[in-house]
């Protein structure tokens, strides 16, 4: 989606619910703008935690929505993403945490409502503690999940529990990049059928490690639908797209 950095832009920024704070700014785009570093701030992804640069930007806009004097994480995210895919930063979830957020895959469309929300009224809605982790069932096997629309994966699990949900021998996919670490992952293919939600899918490709933390729902699953999110009211809905 197209953003605007103090002023200047557009630039071209990814909505992640599975980046905490505000959001990220690319190295390209802090090196581009001249962005003033502020301090060190530590990030996770977690397995490992490591120092980072933040900088100073005074406003961030994003389709009318505008946040004031915000300081952000500075990263290289791009320059390893494939052509056509680089990105000049990340809106994270707190950005979206004074409304309810309605990301509608199918349809390619964001739309954001400080005036309606989910409560207890709307069937289909899930309470959640920590953001965004929900409960999943695949098979039998009921599980939390983090809904992460910037992973670009279907589907991630740590190995013992891949080991419960599958038969399905696992290939070699090499490592896979986190955050802050690289890990040695499998690849598999898990029958299901898995529920999220309102949703039910079958037949999805799953990265596996044992040093994966927690499952995740990636955005490989979450673009055939739509997902809102109240923050107010921690709720979140997955919904089949029309």
């Amino acid at each position: 989606m197209e953003a605007e950095v103090n002023g200047q832009g557009p630039f071209t920024f990814a909505v992640d619910t599975g980046a905490s704070g505000l959001g990220r700014a690319d190295a390209s785009l802090t090196d581009e703008l001249n962005l003033p570093f502020a301090d060190k701030a530590e990030s996770s992804d977690g397995v490992t935690v490591s120092d980072v640069d933040t900088v100073k930007i005074d406003s961030l806009n994003v389709g009318g929505l505008i946040r004031t004097d915000l300081e952000l994480i500075s990263r290289d995210y791009s320059s390893s993403a494939p052509a056509g895919a680089e990105i000049s930063g990340i809106v994270g979830r707190d950005f979206f945490d004074d409304g309810l957020l309605v990301i509608d895959f199918p349809n390619k469309t964001l739309t954001y409502s400080k005036t309606i929300g989910l409560s207890t009224v709307n069937e289909g809605s899930i309470v959640y503690e920590r953001p965004y982790r929900i409960p999943v069932t695949i098979g039998d096997v009921k599980v939390e999940a983090n809904l992460d629309t910037g992973a670009g994966v279907a589907l991630v699990l740590p190995q013992a529990l891949y080991d419960q949900v599958s038969s399905a021998p696992l290939e070699t996919a090499g490592r896979a990049r986190l955050t802050n670490t690289t890990v040695e992952t499998g690849l598999g293919i898990v029958s299901g059928p898995i529920t999220i939600g309102e949703t039910v899918t079958s037949n999805v490709e799953a990265r596996v490690s044992e040093r994966f933390p927690e499952p995740v729902v990636g955005g490989h699953i979450l673009q055939a639908y739509v997902i809102a999110i109240d923050q107010r009211s921690k709720r979140v809905a997955v919904c089949p797209g029309t």
